[in-house]
């Protein structure tokens, strides 16, 4: 498959961020707009928020508020927060959307996949046992059927 029409997507592409503006993950959570920016939940340390481009419906990541590159650099209360949002965002993925399974992890540096190298960030998602279908292994395209203001509020809800 060369092509899969989704002009829902326009809209995301459109509000990425230029590197001029800052880090996406700063910019965020400086502005009082966790609606718009889909924030789920603000904590002493770190926030979480949906991924606008998710590999499956549910997938969250967890930054702390420090902008920092490294583990090693970010403060003692983002690091011990980040684990227990990310132990109760597994409970809150479980409960929501009973998947199989979480992926539960980081890319550390450009090198490692990360999007954005300059803050870390943990992702949460849920896995299904068929959620490697046709579209993804031949097509190598995901199919997310959930608009993301539903997957944030449900979410919202449920934390």
């Amino acid at each position: 498959m060369d092509r899969l029409w989704t002009p829902w997507r326009y809209q995301y592409i459109t509000k990425s961020l230029p590197d001029s503006q800052g880090c996406v993950f700063c910019v965020k959570a400086a502005e009082s707009l966790d609606v718009e920016n889909f924030i789920v939940f603000r904590g002493r340390a770190c926030f979480v928020l949906l991924n606008i481009y998710p590999y499956n419906n549910g997938h969250i990541m967890i930054a702390p508020f420090a902008h920092v590159a490294t583990l090693e650099d970010a403060p003692e209360e983002a690091v011990t927060e980040m684990m227990s949002l990310a132990r109760h965002a597994s409970g809150v993925l479980q409960r929501t959307y009973r998947p199989d399974g979480i992926n539960l992890g980081m890319n550390l540096g450009m090198s490692a996949g990360a999007g954005v190298a300059g803050h870390i960030h943990m992702h949460v998602l849920p896995r299904w046992a068929g959620d490697t279908s046709f579209m993804t292994t031949i097509g190598e395209t995901r199919v997310v059927p959930e608009e993301l203001r539903t997957t944030w509020q449900k979410l919202r809800d449920a934390w």
